[in-house]
């Protein structure tokens, strides 16, 4: 299957990568910054050097792979927890502009299949808001929404200690999202038991 992973160097993207080109997936891998494009080809993917606020070049790329699947796992969140409040803005404009902007260019593309990150915890005021907008844009396009618990494990906010439920170890996270390459369209959750 062709799959084109938007968000593929973050925390999740850098673990799903791998474990889909291993599942013998063709993977086109989305990063903005000039040194995600060797760590995507370190890890087996097609890199593609986009931004997802610009649908123009977006559009052009995601058609130029001609992918079966788009899968959004983008966020714009902070190295550090603490600033996490100063970030939401951002992030919610990649749940309402990146989700509307890459379910364009994967309508585009042709794909078949749209699957996007959201979460499985509240999120206060306008963020929670967000997530709403973005998860019912995917499911109206007939996608799959992957709620995710908080993610800890190397490379998270939450490195060497566990937040509070609902929670997911990072790698666990990955493994369990690649069912979703064959889910019908609805919500996944991926949770601790």
């Amino acid at each position: 299957m062709r799959i084109f992973l938007a968000g593929a160097t973050g925390v999740i993207g850098v673990r799903l990568v791998p474990l889909l080109v291993a599942a013998g997936h063709q993977v086109a891998g989305m990063t903005r910054s000039p040194a995600g494009v060797d760590l995507l080809r370190d890890l087996g993917a097609e890199p593609v050097r986009c931004d997802v606020y610009d649908l123009g070049a977006l559009r052009m790329a995601v058609v130029a792979f001609g992918p079966h699947t788009v899968m959004h796992q983008l966020t714009d969140l902070p190295d550090d927890v603490a600033d996490i409040p100063r970030y939401m803005p951002a992030n919610s404009r990649i749940r309402r502009e990146g989700t509307r902007n890459l379910l364009t260019a994967a309508r585009a593309a042709g794909a078949t299949r749209f699957i996007a990150q959201s979460v499985s915890f509240p999120l206060p005021d306008d963020a929670g808001a967000a997530v709403e907008e973005h998860e019912a844009m995917v499911l109206d396009a007939g996608g799959i929404v992957i709620r995710y618990g908080q993610f800890y494990g190397p490379g998270t906010f939450y490195e060497t200690g566990k937040p509070s439920p609902p929670r997911v170890q990072i790698d666990d996270a990955a493994r369990r999202t690649l069912p979703a390459l064959d889910a019908p369209s609805g919500v996944i959750v991926v949770e601790e038991e």
